[in-house]
């Protein structure tokens, strides 16, 4: 079995590696630094570090000074409230100016589990994805969930990336390499294409094995860069297998799937078929049997691509 491993504790970790490294990284939080992880930023760093209490509004606008001053702030929370509670600070005070903030927010999606729909954030990428901008990242793993970290504090302007509050299984090794605005195709195959980010890559993967076993051959590809999206990598996906299914923990309106699923419309149609949260709030339960309830397993997977298959037959 792969080795299982937090994001969120990457994320703390590298923080602490980039604070060593550059005097100007500052690290910003709202009373959650327990969960967030940055409370190891915090320890070692106390000095640049900034709890700014349950008020993500103020922690949003005191981050964009930051960068206005020439610092570069980390400002992070759980998913449901950043950019959900604070869109307007993000959108006026960030966003508008192109400010280098990073806001790294946890607890992404439902897989946050017994805590419930009040913070089970499903409808972020929508919000964030729609300010003009932002860099938006979803890693799949504690490495390019690292990676990513350090990319965003080497690339000036605005980014986003969501993390996950479970532990989660490996998908890469110590070679990889992100590559910001770039897709990982993580196999071949020649009769669809499954197109994955964060906690998805995994149950992909795992379809798709599946799914030889019953000769179907299928590609998987990761996005771990939202926006702005590899259109190459999704346009020769289309072209190559002829048939696409999206897998995202989020809301299938507004997400990975409507972001495909525009450029697919645009340059190269083929069938596709979506995994995601359907137009819903999700209720409280553990994560595992949370997103068999709302569809996103490797099962659920598997099933849309042999969906899409029938479809692409008859087109």
């Amino acid at each position: 079995m792969p080795e299982e491993i937090a994001l969120r504790d990457a994320y703390g970790q590298t923080l602490v590696e980039l604070g060593r490294e550059n005097p100007d990284i500052v690290v910003l939080d709202a009373d959650l630094s327990q969960s967030t992880m940055t409370r190891f930023f915090a320890k070692e760093f106390p000095d640049r570090f900034f709890d700014c209490g349950i008020a993500e509004q103020n922690m949003v606008s005191i981050a964009a000074g930051l960068a206005a001053s020439g610092k570069i702030p980390f400002a992070s929370t759980f998913a449901v409230f950043a950019p959900g509670r604070c869109f307007d600070q993000v959108r006026m005070s960030v966003a508008q100016p192109g400010f280098n903030v990073k806001l790294v927010t946890t607890h992404g999606g439902i897989s946050v589990g017994e805590d419930g729909s009040s913070h089970q954030a499903i409808e972020d990428l929508a919000l964030i994805g729609s300010l003009p901008g932002f860099t938006v990242i979803v890693p799949a793993d504690a490495i390019e969930a690292a990676q990513a970290v350090k990319a965003a504090a080497a690339n000036y302007g605005p980014y986003y990336i969501r993390l996950g509050r479970p532990k989660v299984p490996m998908v890469y090794n110590s070679d990889y390499r992100f590559n910001p605005g770039k897709a990982v195709m993580m196999r071949q195959g020649k009769d669809a294409t499954i197109i994955a980010i964060g906690i998805m890559v995994v149950s992909a993967l795992e379809a798709a094995d599946k799914l030889k076993r019953q000769g179907i051959d299928c590609a998987v590809m990761n996005m771990p860069t939202l926006k702005p999206v590899d259109e190459v990598a999704i346009i020769k996906a289309a072209a190559d297998t002829g048939a696409i299914v999206t897998a995202e923990e989020h809301l299938e309106h507004g997400g990975l799937g409507s972001i495909v699923a525009r450029i697919v419309a645009r340059h190269q149609p083929v069938p596709m078929g979506f995994i995601a949260i359907k137009d819903t709030y999700a209720t409280s339960g553990k994560p595992a049997e949370l997103l068999e309830m709302y569809g996103l397993t490797a099962k659920d997977i598997a099933q849309a691509v042999r969906d899409v298959l029938k479809r692409k037959k008859l087109s």
